[in-house]
């Protein structure tokens, strides 16, 4: 047991001279031969080693005396022991789920590397788990050797091993009653259907776990192909299906959906192909993924651009535009995009876009609303541009410049600018 975990863990890089390694001990026999594998192979890797218990209480006494066991271990062994514990609580997931959220939170909250117990069994029955639930290749592929700063050095050495290992060194360890009984997918892949398997074939277990490892490269390799840095929708619609939705889980994941469902998927799919530049997708925890034009985005909530007077001087800020309207005596007659002279009639004001809206451009005279059509502005965004307008409509709008139908030709006059924050 000891080579085959040092073989796989120097395959996958997971120790340096020099690490600190905390062992996650739960008393149960997987973890208590990773522990001393471990403190036989420390001096080896060069490794500082150190040990955590989690206790979740959720076997009254029975979890008490687990958390002394490992203590006793430790003790004997002159290991550090982390000890934590915590009311866990069922949530949508179920109490397996809970528990393990927790015990996880208290192993990274710990400097180090995090090593688990993890086996050959254990990948393969998650990998029936994933199977039974419906899943792709990223299920497919099992237990993860290396997570974050979580690392499963047994993750090809089978339980037979481990109990071969535990009774070479003569080794004892605790047994948890919960699980032998069925009340969790787990166990029962564990009792009723592995053995059905083994009876097919004795290496089922090995044969899956090598599978999983040979189908998670698999899945690094088209996972890094949809490593895009800002896509276009066409660059999207060119990718292999695979690619790309592997390329849309990310995407989601990044902006505020940790666990992208396949209906999800399919809604972002949709944005891509769809011939509505502007069209979107309301998708879990408020978020919504919106076309801008040849972009993929999360929408957010416009500020809504109020309509305001302008009195002469002024410095009005646009804070979701990013900039500061002034209006002061013009000196100059300017007719720059950013900086324009203009005769107001009747009030001054910035405001948003309103129906019937016209500018005059060099091209010619259109609506406000064709206009941002053939700048391809998207839909939401439309109705924040700051225009500046008078009681005879408008007199130029950011990012466009002036109505050429209405620059001043003569003094007095008003000078409208625009300028970044």
């Amino acid at each position: 047991m000891l080579n085959k975990l040092l073989s796989f863990a120097r395959s996958e890089n997971m120790f340096s001279h020099g690490d600190r390694v905390v062992c996650a001990v739960s008393g149960g026999a997987d973890s208590v031969a990773l522990l001393f594998a471990m403190y036989l192979l420390a001096p080896k890797l060069g490794i500082t080693l150190e040990a955590a218990h989690f206790n979740h209480g959720l076997r009254g006494e029975e979890s008490d005396a687990d958390a002394a066991f490992v203590q006793q271990l430790c003790d004997r062994l002159d290991i550090s022991l982390h000890m934590g514990q915590g009311r866990v609580v069922a949530g949508k997931k179920g109490l397996e789920a809970a528990a393990r959220n927790a015990r996880y939170s208290f192993l990274e909250s710990l400097s180090g590397k995090i090593a688990t117990a993890h086996t050959a069994d254990d990948n393969a029955e998650t990998v029936l788990m994933h199977l039974v639930r419906g899943t792709g290749l990223r299920g497919l592929g099992g237990i993860m050797p290396i997570r974050g700063k979580v690392i499963r050095p047994m993750l090809t050495v089978t339980r037979q091993e481990v109990l071969a290992f535990l009774n070479e060194y003569h080794l004892s360890w605790r047994e948890d009653s919960s699980n032998a009984k069925d009340d969790f997918l787990r166990n029962r892949l564990r009792h009723r259907v592995m053995p059905l398997l083994k009876e097919e074939n004795p290496g089922i277990v090995q044969n899956l776990s090598k599978t999983a490892l040979r189908l998670r490269l698999d899945e690094q390799l088209l996972s890094s192909m949809a490593e895009l840095q800002d896509p276009t929708v066409e660059d999207l619609r060119r990718l292999p299906d695979p690619v790309r939705t592997r390329w849309i889980v990310s995407f989601l994941r990044e902006n505020g959906v940790p666990e992208p469902e396949q209906s999800h998927i399919s809604s972002v799919e949709s944005l891509i192909f769809s011939q509505k530049p502007s069209a979107s997708a309301d998708l879990p925890g408020g978020v919504r993924v919106a076309r801008r034009y040849d972009r993929l985005a999360v929408a957010t909530e416009p500020q809504e651009l109020t309509k305001q007077a302008l009195t002469v001087p002024c410095a009005v800020e646009v804070s979701h535009a990013g900039i500061v309207v002034r209006a002061a005596e013009a000196h100059q007659l300017s007719k720059e995009p950013h900086c324009f002279a203009v005769c107001p009639q009747g009030t001054l004001c910035l405001r948003g876009r309103e129906p019937g809206d016209t500018i005059r451009l060099p091209g010619g005279t259109k609506t406000l609303k064709k206009l941002f059509i053939d700048k391809k502005i998207p839909a939401a965004d439309r109705a924040n541009i700051p225009v500046i307008a008078d009681e005879r409509g408008v007199l130029g709008v950011y990012g466009v410049g002036p109505n050429l139908d209405r620059i001043a030709d003569t003094f007095p006059a008003v000078e409208i600018s625009f300028e970044k924050i």
